[in-house]
């Protein structure tokens, strides 16, 4: 962990003098952001948007965004109806949108944006935290027969159960390719049609497709699937609430997800600063508590029970086990591969 200088808590001081001052320049004003909902707005209320009102005097209304928004923001930008002011967004989507122009710069004369890691800073983005997806299975129902792979999850003879995949293809495609014997170092660049011809053998087992990610935390407390892929704050909001679930970390992903500003919102000047509000250290443990995501900004780790923080994908015991999605791969045939991906679901 890095250590707190004396600069970069006076940088600290004084970054939070800054937005002090802007907040009584924009009292009054109220922003819109739109997260993921279920508990990243349970998580965020706390740690950002709440202590942001406070702090600058900027109302911050939140609302729950689609599981993949850039056709939403694509709509907001070209019709300039700007129902969002800050949309987080995953790093495989955020190349695709700036480079159709439909984002706003960040400022980065920051000390606390300064402290994210590498993979967090972009010109148009700033990522919030690290994500993992990952299997998770219902204990009341294998037992100690867990799945522990990918191939473990198409094979429905040995692990029989009703079990969901998303209507969308990021990590249906990788963990179909993982399923059929591919080594994760070759994953990338992705074989499609080897992926779809292994998705033609689990779709007829498929129960639920499911839309969103908060959807994934009901069908696991619910005990409507006993096996689907999420991401691991939603089955932890499960196993929070003692559903029987087990997260399986092997074989899983990671990626990041942050902040963007969609392009001309007149708002522009109070969504910076939220977002650099949003990478202060403490703000960040903060969410933690709720959401088992990965901070971006690593001096977080010093507000965070070492418990906890084992909860989290970062923690060496889980992270050599993940597998980064390489978003250029994703940037280059994002639009082809869903289309091809919906279109398979109505066969």
């Amino acid at each position: 962990m890095p250590n707190l200088t004396r600069r970069a808590t006076l940088g600290g001081l004084a970054a939070g003098t800054v937005i002090a001052a802007a907040g009584r320049a924009h009292a009054g004003e109220t922003i819109t952001v739109a997260d993921p909902g279920g508990v990243y707005s349970t998580a965020w209320s706390e740690s950002f948007y709440r202590p942001f009102e406070q702090e600058s005097g900027i109302t911050v209304r939140n609302i729950t965004r689609d599981a993949e928004p850039t056709s939403q923001v694509k709509a907001i930008v070209e019709t300039k109806s700007y129902i969002w002011d800050v949309v987080s967004v995953s790093i495989q989507s955020i190349k695709l949108l700036a480079s159709q122009n439909l984002l706003e710069p960040l400022d980065w004369d920051n000390p606390d944006m300064a402290q994210l890691i590498p993979q967090a800073k972009q010109k148009f983005w700033a990522g919030t935290n690290v994500y993992g997806t990952v299997l998770a299975a219902r204990t009341d129902h294998f037992g100690k027969n867990l799945p522990r792979s990918w191939a473990d999850f198409y094979d429905v003879k040995a692990f029989p159960g009703r079990r969901a995949l998303p209507k969308q293809p990021i990590f249906a495609l990788e963990s179909a390719l993982l399923a059929d014997g591919v080594a994760p170092k070759d994953l990338y660049p992705l074989d499609a049609d080897r992926a779809f011809r292994k998705l033609d053998q689990i779709k007829d087992h498929i129960d639920v497709w499911w839309a969103s990610y908060p959807q994934t935390t009901q069908l696991l407390q619910s005990g409507e699937v006993d096996l689907l892929f999420t991401a691991n704050a939603r089955a932890q909001a499960a196993v929070d609430t003692a559903a029987p679930v087990q997260l399986i970390w092997n074989q899983g992903f990671y990626g990041l997800e942050g902040w963007a500003i969609p392009r001309g919102t007149p708002r522009a000047d109070a969504a910076r600063r939220f977002i650099q509000y949003s990478a202060k250290a403490k703000q960040q443990a903060l969410y933690t508590k709720t959401l088992s995501y990965g901070p971006t900004n690593p001096g977080a780790y010093a507000f965070i029970p070492p418990a906890r923080a084992e909860d989290l994908p970062t923690a060496p015991s889980h992270f050599d086990s993940l597998i980064l999605v390489n978003d250029d791969w994703w940037t280059a045939n994002k639009d082809r591969t869903f289309d091809r991906y919906m279109t398979w679901l109505l066969k």
